[in-house]
């Protein structure tokens, strides 16, 4: 009888199998782990009040030698949710795609197809990835303020209504764009170097593939494990029109008064206490100032074997 590894799989019940109508793939999925002898258990997330203690629970299964996969399935919250406790450990992390745009999945080669993506992560190799942090938080694609934790906060009300469309990303932004209006008064320091801003948008990107769609120059400087950012300028309407239309364009780099940088190290100050942040498409309040850095070859992923590109 051959040992059987340890496989954890975590899913958000709101955007797991069951919610993407894929119940039968699911039972196909289960059947692949086997076949490469892995002792599957399965965990929803959330069902316990107590993160912590809930990660705890999965990964005391990974312990032995063979530290097995733990497998996030779902979109950019439930991976980045994951992955923070997977972070400097020796436990390599799984991907099922399940989410809109699937950045992380797509940059590391992994397929979109969820069979597919099984096979990887039973037949795959780790890989080591950069992960940028905020304060206490990372982010595996991007971290942002002003305007676009309201566009996160638009979408998911286009979303539950419509659906998950990749239409209603944009939708969602020119809803925002015409019914509200925000700017930021910030101090940001660059690498030492301060800058006082008034701005309607600050994003942070950490994944390469996510800022060449955006046609950013910036997008090596994230693959190196430096921290990319973009800063809009102006916040009058027909200029933020503008730079919507320069998004869905994937020119953002062309887009009048919006400016890219990359540093070692950002901080960003305000006379607020809080501020609103989105952090992989997940929204909440965070305290001033915000630390922004790379954390390099912190996390382990299950990659093709002839995956190259990395994040």
């Amino acid at each position: 009888m051959p040992t059987l590894r340890p496989l954890s799989i975590i899913y958000n019940e709101k955007s797991g199998f069951h919610a993407a109508n894929k119940d039968g793939v699911y039972e196909q999925i289960m059947t692949i782990f086997t076949n490469h002898d892995f002792e599957i258990q399965v965990f929803e997330l959330g069902a316990e009040d107590n993160f912590d203690d809930f990660m705890q629970q999965v990964l005391s299964r990974h312990q032995s030698e063979d530290r097995g996969v733990v497998v996030a399935a779902g979109g950019d919250g439930t991976l980045n949710a994951v992955a923070s406790r997977l972070k400097n450990t020796d436990i390599p992390m799984g991907i099922l795609p399940l989410g809109t745009f699937n950045y992380v999945a797509r940059v590391l080669e992994i397929p979109q197809d969820l069979l597919q993506a099984a096979e990887v992560i039973a037949t795959g190799v780790p890989r080591s990835v950069h992960v940028a942090t905020l304060n206490h938080r990372m982010y595996l694609n991007n971290a942002s303020l002003g305007l676009y934790p309201l566009f996160i906060q638009k979408r998911e009300q286009y979303n539950q209504r419509f659906g998950r469309f990749t239409l209603n990303a944009y939708t969602s932004g020119l809803d925002v764009l015409i019914r509200d209006h925000k700017e930021l008064k910030l101090s940001i320091t660059v690498d030492g170097k301060i800058y006082p801003v008034k701005t309607p948008l600050i994003f942070f990107g950490n994944n390469q593939l996510q800022l060449q769609e955006m046609n950013l120059n910036i997008a090596q400087c994230a693959a190196e494990g430096r921290v990319a950012g973009v800063v809009v300028a102006k916040s009058d309407k027909i200029s933020l029109f503008r730079m919507l239309f320069q998004l869905i364009k994937g020119d953002l780099e062309h887009a009048r008064d919006v400016y890219s940088f990359s540093a070692d190290h950002v901080l960003v100050d305000s006379k607020s206490k809080t501020l609103t942040v989105a952090i992989d498409g997940e929204i909440e309040e965070m305290a001033t100032p915000l630390t922004f850095g790379v954390a390099k070859n912190a996390l382990s992923i299950m990659v093709p074997a002839h995956a190259t590109s990395s994040i």
